[in-house]
């Protein structure tokens, strides 16, 4: 198994070739190499977070299933999928929808395969799936509802500390105006919705 140093030697070599995609050359290589070994169906999941971490679009969201329903088009589902996970997160209720999604196509035959971390709504998609392959060096994070990378429960506890100080001294006002003022009330509440999806429980 190579190491991110012998993968960059390879994209190097592909790129002193001249080949005009040799990041995409490299990951096809070694998902059909995984897909070979396993036998089952290969798909890789993952942002770019920890190298752009301020790039629009790295999060989950439900544009992402346009995806994965052009990836399973055709596939034989009777041989599972080995998910590739590699994500920061993102919005709850889109997670949802693709676990519920995936179950249905591969009939709860899923596992996680977690090269590095999977966070937050990327931890719910992990522990949704029938078995999680992990290494010494991956880890599953806190399930931390966020909206644009923000998270929600320290908005949420920040406005309320906010209107603490505030009740029992009005000059708190003057420190806390300019973080309240870039809060806006459906921000607010979008920030309430997302942490009662979480902790909501079907009976």
């Amino acid at each position: 198994m190579p190491n991110w140093n012998h993968v960059l030697k390879e994209i190097e070599k592909e790129t002193s070739q001249g080949n005009p995609t040799p990041y995409d050359t490299i990951r096809r290589k070694y998902l059909i190499q995984l897909h070979k070994h396993s036998g089952r169906n290969t798909i890789g999941y993952y942002s770019g977070s920890l190298v752009k971490p301020t790039v629009n679009g790295i999060s989950i969201s439900d544009e992402d299933k346009n995806g994965f329903m052009a990836c399973i088009h055709k596939m034989d589902r009777s041989k599972g999928l080995d998910l590739i996970l590699h994500t920061p997160g993102g919005d709850i209720a889109a997670s949802e929808s693709l676990v519920h999604y995936l179950k249905g196509m591969f009939k709860n035959d899923i596992r996680a395969i977690i090269p590095q971390i999977a966070m937050s709504a990327g931890t719910i998609l992990a522990c949704s799936c029938k078995s999680i392959v992990m290494g010494k060096h991956s880890n599953l994070g806190l399930v931390d509802p966020q909206i644009n990378g923000i998270p929600c429960i320290g908005v949420l506890t920040e406005f309320k500390k906010a209107y603490s100080e505030i009740q029992k001294d009005n000059r708190a006002a003057l420190v806390w105006n300019p973080i309240l003022s870039s809060l806006t009330p459906s921000f607010l509440q979008q920030c309430e919705w997302a942490v009662k999806r979480l902790f909501w429980r079907r009976p």
